[in-house]
């Protein structure tokens, strides 16, 4: 007779964005597909925008797999990577203030920030060198930069710069409170324009050095915070003259804040890594 795991889940969040790990450590999960979009949905799952799995790596601290809420899986998540270096920390996997971790866009260097218990509460990532040429996004655009360039998105053109962060980006400068994005959204995502769908912000300049954006998100819609999406806005904020490079700018999005950094070396983001409650499932 057959009996299903008992898995142990972490529900976790970046700045509101929520996705339910799992410790792969020592236990294989064989159907992560089918578990992601089962747990993900949050009236008859658990509720999350995805989940992570937390993997044995022989490069790096540890390895994290992602898969969105439709089943899909990701290359990066920034919000996520800061949980799973909390995680693998807390769990006892690494010693001290630092952890890497292997990721299908490659290695990511965490440093990571303490509360008053002792618990990583914190994380600085450093998420590598942005991509702008427009065909390595990937897309149909050409060039070594894409930026404010125009795009028919149901009959209506917009002007958007392209970033890739690991993930591919979108932005387009546009006051995120009066975007319908439920409608929009879709449409940016399945653009024949790119190929393998799209990350899409909307971001507005608030002040000196910071931004506001709401993200759609390519197989979970919208979320309340992206980290590679916040990366890319700063990113696109910088090409386009509104933002000073190398200097810290502050991005708000609907689940908080977060803080990055664009050089021309690699972009490095600051936000929290916060744990909600722990739990059993049977799969």
């Amino acid at each position: 007779m057959l009996y299903n795991k008992i898995m142990k889940f972490y529900k976790m969040h970046g700045a509101g964005n929520d996705y339910i790990y799992f410790d792969c450590m020592k236990r294989e999960i064989e159907n992560p597909v089918q578990l992601a979009v089962k747990l993900s949905d949050r009236h008859f799952g658990i509720g999350g925008d995805g989940i992570i799995l937390i993997c044995p790596s022989e490069i790096a601290d540890c390895k994290m797999r992602m898969f969105n809420a439709d089943g899909s899986e990701g290359k990066m998540c920034g919000n996520a990577v800061r949980c799973v270096g909390k995680l693998v920390r807390d769990l006892g996997y690494v010693k001290g203030g630092v952890c890497t971790v292997e990721t299908l866009s490659g290695i990511k260097a965490l440093q990571l920030g303490f509360g008053q218990d002792g618990k990583v509460n914190s994380a600085k990532v450093d998420m590598g060198a942005a991509v702008l040429d427009g065909e390595k996004i990937p897309s149909l655009f050409r060039g070594e930069k894409v930026a404010d360039a125009p795009l028919t998105v149901d009959g209506r053109e917009y002007r958007v710069t392209l970033v890739s962060m690991g993930n591919p980006h979108c932005v387009v400068f546009s006051d995120p409170d009066e975007v319908d994005l439920e409608s929009i959204g879709p449409g940016f995502e399945n653009h024949p324009a790119f190929p393998d769908r799209i990350n899409t912000e909307f971001v507005k300049v608030t002040g000196k050095n910071r931004i506001k954006m709401r993200v759609w998100e390519r197989g979970s819609g919208e979320t309340l915070a992206c980290g590679t999406g916040a990366c890319a806005s700063v990113v696109a904020s910088c090409i386009n003259g509104f933002c000073d490079k190398g200097k810290e700018v502050i991005v708000t999005l609907r689940g908080g804040e977060l803080s990055v950094v664009y050089t021309d070396e690699t972009v490095t983001m600051t936000g929290p890594a916060e744990l909600v409650f722990t739990g059993e499932i049977e799969i």
